[in-house]
């Protein structure tokens, strides 16, 4: 197929009502689309395998509740208004290091590595992250107190995610 032919093709395509169009030879194939008075022309050679693209929703939760994590309860958490009165720069915030699921225990019987409240030196587990059935273990940067928990447990994470704030001490 040669130059004429596409635009000839082109032509007769926008003269019409179709909407979509699709041909293919041995050596090319040819899509097309129209939206409205637009047309969208897709050439791949044969021997190119296409890969589809698919997009995903980013996995971070857009509003994050006040959860009880502001209010005075048995875990002894920070008050709100204690909360916006931190510096950012005491503030650290862990990010995944990877895409996976998060895992806030080691074992669905045993208690959360740590939660609102807790005390945390260098090297203390926070949560782990499995990838390809490979558990990772996230550990804590910075000795602090963990001021918030931003992913549940067995929440999918995205690479860079903010997983916790711990306010450095």
């Amino acid at each position: 197929m040669d130059y004429k032919n596409i635009q000839e093709l082109i032509k007769t395509v926008s003269d019409t009502q179709i909407t979509c169009f699709e041909i293919e030879t041995d050596d090319i194939r040819i899509r097309m689309e129209k939206k409205e008075a637009q047309v969208v022309v897709e050439r791949v050679p044969e021997n190119v395998r296409h890969i589809e693209t698919v997009t995903h929703e980013p996995l971070i939760k857009e509003t994050i509740e006040m959860q009880q994590v502001y209010t005075k309860n048995k875990e002894n958490a920070v008050s709100e208004n204690a909360v916006k009165t931190i510096p950012d720069e005491n503030i650290f915030i862990v990010k995944s290091p990877i895409v996976g699921t998060m895992y806030t225990s080691p074992s669905a019987e045993s208690k959360n590595f740590v939660k609102v409240g807790s005390i945390v030196k260098v090297g203390d587990t926070l949560c782990i992250l499995e990838a390809m059935k490979l558990m990772n273990e996230i550990e804590s940067e910075v000795n602090g107190e963990v001021l918030e928990v931003l992913v549940s447990n067995e929440d999918m994470v995205e690479y860079g995610q903010p997983l916790f704030k711990i306010i450095k001490k």
